[in-house]
């Protein structure tokens, strides 16, 4: 029987922190599909990715403990598909930047939620680690916010899209603080697969109560791909490997390694955009990496 270890969990979770990078890349590139339409594909091509892995491994989809936990994977699904659609709309009514930095505030929540919730309070190192990388996340905000000031054509903030982004970085709060407590009692594709079509089915109703409109078709090819992109690298991979490093990470440093989002942001910028990053950059990214050490370095 495979035993899984905290380093395992450890590179799930910086994994999952990079390919989170891809998400408001792809994001932004749906301008012609409202947030409903986005969130809802993206979880039904997660769902789907998940459902044919399940097939080609021959893995049981767990039916009964599905049953049997429905109510706290629906718990679940409500979380993360807030979150989901508040992420989104940020994206939508603000800057990348804006949105990105502040959905990372996710580990400062989680450290409270779990303090107060589950009384397990971070260590000296671990608050070291999740207070270094944040400032690295603002040092690389400072450091775009420069290049974004000679762009009169870029887009502006807004205080609604911030808000959103804080709203969405307090849900996924929740749901590591709420997820930790299931997470061993399930698969984690059979967990992940359920949770993303309840969550599809919940974000189509919240759109239809809210918009009166049925979620929208992708009729584009060019917007097709992306949103095949979306549903697989952010979601189906990294949400599915964020989701099972809680096996043995506390909430708060499943959290901190998503940190990482704004480094693999910027790689795939420099890959697909050529777009060079500012000298502060470097030294953002480094104090990420450095307080993600600090993570890696505790005992658990």
């Amino acid at each position: 029987m495979h035993v899984r270890t905290r380093k395992v969990a450890l590179i799930e979770g910086a994994t999952a922190g990079v390919l989170f990078g891809t998400a408001s890349i792809l994001i932004k590139t749906l301008q012609d599909l409202d947030v409903f339409s986005i969130t809802f594909w993206r979880l039904i091509i997660a769902g789907i990715s998940l459902g044919l892995i399940l097939i080609v491994l021959r893995k049981s989809f767990n039916f009964n403990l599905v049953r049997k936990n429905l109510k706290d994977l629906f718990i679940l699904g409500i979380f993360l598909s807030l979150h989901f659609i508040f992420f989104v709309s940020a994206l939508k009514d603000t800057t990348i930047l804006n949105a990105t930095v502040l959905v990372n505030t996710t580990p400062i929540f989680s450290a409270f939620i779990s303090s107060f919730l589950s009384k397990l309070k971070p260590s000296r190192l671990a608050m070291a680690g999740l207070t270094v990388s944040f400032i690295g996340v603002c040092v690389i905000a400072y450091a775009e916010t420069m290049v974004a000031n000679a762009r009169p054509e870029s887009f502006s903030p807004s205080l609604k899209g911030d808000l959103e982004a804080v709203l969405a970085a307090l849900l996924i709060a929740f749901y590591l603080n709420y997820g930790r407590k299931i997470r061993n009692q399930m698969t984690v594709f059979s967990t992940m697969f359920s949770t993303y079509m309840l969550e599809a089915v919940i974000v189509g109703f919240v759109g239809i109560s809210t918009t009166s409109k049925m979620v929208a078709l992708p009729g584009k090819v060019e917007i097709f791909f992306p949103l095949i992109g979306l549903g697989i690298l952010p979601t189906a991979v990294a949400h599915t490997l964020y989701f099972s490093s809680l096996s043995n990470l506390k909430s708060f440093e499943t959290a901190t390694m998503a940190l990482l989002e704004p480094i693999g942001a910027t790689v795939l910028a420099i890959i697909l955009f050529r777009e060079i990053p500012a000298y502060l950059f470097v030294l953002g990214a480094a104090l990420i990496l450095l307080g993600v050490l600090f993570i890696v370095k505790e005992k658990g």
